[in-house]
């Protein structure tokens, strides 16, 4: 019987695409079934009751939610192909440290200041902190996981690449090569071997001006 596996996502959403990379670091064929968070299909809202949230995974009808948990998962189902967790108890516990790290941490940091917030610069400055914090954790290597990726990087996507994206929209710069060196090189090498995980750059940043234009006309009417 042949495995059915189907991605509940948003193109956009860097969340659905942490978990299209690891499928595709797996070589797992799966249907993605794109969402629109307006208007959620029944699908999504019985298979996510708690959170009624993308992405969630569907194995065999069996429903996953939350893309950190997914990503485990994922790993622990198909054995073969590209490991995402270390082998090693610790450095498997290191992983997950870091990848709520920035979950908890450093995207809550960013999303306040490139969506906008009253005390700017002091946003930036925490934003740019906790940036750092994660960029001392690279130390001298080429991806978080060593020379190969892994479920920091995978889940630092959103570093990676849309915060480069948002920052040319918004005109706030939190990642640059002056301010991160080690972070931005990062994300430079995150790009080169996700590409074909990511949008396209240009459909993401028409995508991004939406959302800021839509955000903007709802403040000023209410």
């Amino acid at each position: 019987m042949a495995e059915e596996v189907k991605l509940l996502g948003v193109w956009g959403s860097p969340y659905s695409r942490r978990v299209e990379t690891a499928l595709k670091l797996k070589n797992v064929e799966y249907e993605f079934v794109e969402e629109d968070l307006q208007s959620k299909s029944a699908l999504l809202l019985k298979s996510n009751p708690v959170h009624q949230k993308i992405p969630v995974l569907l194995h065999n009808g069996k429903p996953l939610a939350e893309s950190q948990v997914i990503l485990e998962y994922i790993d622990e189902t198909w054995k073969e192909g590209f490991p995402i967790l270390p082998k090693d108890p610790y450095e498997r516990a290191q992983a997950r440290f870091w990848a709520r790290f920035i979950d908890e941490k450093c995207l809550p940091a960013t999303y306040k200041v490139l969506w906008g917030c009253e005390e700017l610069e002091k946003a930036v400055e925490e934003a740019c902190e906790l940036l750092k914090i994660l960029e001392n954790e690279l130390k001298d290597k080429k991806f978080f996981a060593g020379e190969t990726v892994g479920l920091v990087d995978i889940v630092a996507n959103f570093i990676g690449y849309w915060l480069r994206a948002i920052q040319e929209v918004v005109g706030v710069e939190l990642l640059t090569k002056e301010k991160l060196p080690k972070l931005y090189n990062w994300s430079d090498e995150f790009c080169s071997v996700f590409q074909e995980s990511l949008p396209p750059k240009d459909k993401l940043v028409a995508y991004i001006r939406d959302r800021l234009q839509s955000t903007n006309t709802t403040t000023t009417s209410s």
